[in-house]
């Protein structure tokens, strides 16, 4: 287990679950078609607001500033990000990306710096010609915030193909989930390689995993993971019917940049994603057709919850307390974390389909 996970947020963490004897408030968010983000009290698990976001849904892909206060949106069909303030539905930052003949697009990838002054997207080009299109070198693109509406990039840097959910480290990096795991200086363009995926090499023995780099929703226990499926076989004849199947993870905390591999849990039913108990890192919770709860030292799924439908997303309170199931359609299931049992539904004025769930904190505002 890497010591950093887990263990700023669970420090700053009351006990309490009343909400007036905490220092800040906890806000979902989520986007929801035809295109706005949709700002939810956690305390209450009720909605507060509505935000209409400029252009057609893009994947409902967002990231919230540091200080909870502004949620960065990919919009425009994956071609813009705006920063939306959750406060009051103000546009305080848009970055359009395509210009020219030129069409830009960030599929899942926008990170913010710790420090909360840039942001950074990797840019998917392709220059349209008189009779074809000219595909161009996947790059990591740096804005400074304070451009504010208008923002241009101040740098970029090549970078592979394939990469699509990122994070921003507390060592000033970028995570870049791919093929691999990597992180990239947004200062200088150096990369190295955090976990191997696509390129590990763990002998015949072992499966090339298959990753699945689609949501980010570890904030508040400052992580990042990227889920992973594998299959380990049991003999030189690789019979996929007598390999043992394994979900795993690969998981960074965001403060030290440090890393780790393994594998959690046997993968005997689909789960879409996972994330960390921010008070418990043995803990993770994961979603699909149901809520399950997975012990990472013990290998196994130690608690199931069935779901009326299928949801795409999860998160957790930073309390640890409360499991939220989302995406795929217009409500959010609310679970109790010690018996996963459904506590509330959230009911959305719209589908949410591929979009986030993150997690809002803000220490100086009322709702």
């Amino acid at each position: 287990m890497l010591a950093g996970i887990g263990a700023s947020a669970a420090a700053d963490t009351t006990s309490s679950k009343d909400p007036a004897a905490r220092d800040y408030r906890e806000y979902l968010l989520t986007v929801t078609r035809p295109n706005q983000l949709q700002v939810i009290d956690m305390a209450s698990n009720s909605l507060l607001r509505s935000c209409d976001i400029p252009g057609p849904f893009g994947s409902g892909i967002m990231v919230p500033a540091t200080d909870g206060k502004t949620a960065y949106v990919i919009t425009n069909i994956w071609e813009d990000v705006v920063g939306i303030d959750i406060r009051n539905c103000e546009i305080t930052f848009h970055a359009a990306q395509s210009s020219g003949n030129e069409t830009v697009k960030s599929f899942q990838s926008v990170a913010v710096s710790q420090d909360g002054q840039e942001l950074y997207t990797v840019q998917n080009p392709v220059r349209l010609m008189s009779d074809h299109y000219e595909v161009l070198e996947p790059r990591l693109a740096v804005f400074e915030i304070a451009d504010g509406v208008g923002a241009q990039p101040v740098r970029t840097f090549p970078v592979d193909r394939r990469i699509t959910k990122i994070a921003a480290t507390g060592t000033g990096e970028v995570i870049l989930g791919g093929g691999d795991l990597q992180a990239i200086n947004p200062e200088t363009g150096e990369i190295r390689l955090l976990e191997p995926l696509q390129n590990w090499d763990r002998g015949e023995q072992w499966m090339t995993p298959d990753a699945f780099a689609m949501h980010t929703q570890g904030s508040q226990a400052n992580e990042y993971i990227m889920p992973y499926s594998t299959a380990r076989f049991t003999d030189d004849e690789q019979d996929m019917a007598t390999a043992e199947w394994w979900w795993g993870i690969s998981r960074v905390d965001l403060e030290t940049a440090e890393s780790e591999r393994m594998e959690i849990a046997p993968l005997t039913e689909v789960i879409m994603n996972f994330v960390t108990d921010p008070t418990d890192d043995n803990t993770l919770y994961g979603v699909f057709n149901s809520v399950s709860k997975i012990d990472i030292s013990a290998k196994t799924i130690v608690k199931e919850q069935p779901l009326d439908h299928t949801y795409y997303t999860v998160n957790v309170s930073r309390d640890g307390n409360t499991v939220y199931a989302g995406g795929t359609s217009s409500d959010i299931s609310v679970h109790d974390a010690e018996t996963l049992e459904q506590i509330a539904s959230i009911q959305l004025p719209g589908d949410m389909s591929t979009s986030d769930m993150r997690v809002a904190i803000i220490h100086d505002t009322a709702p």
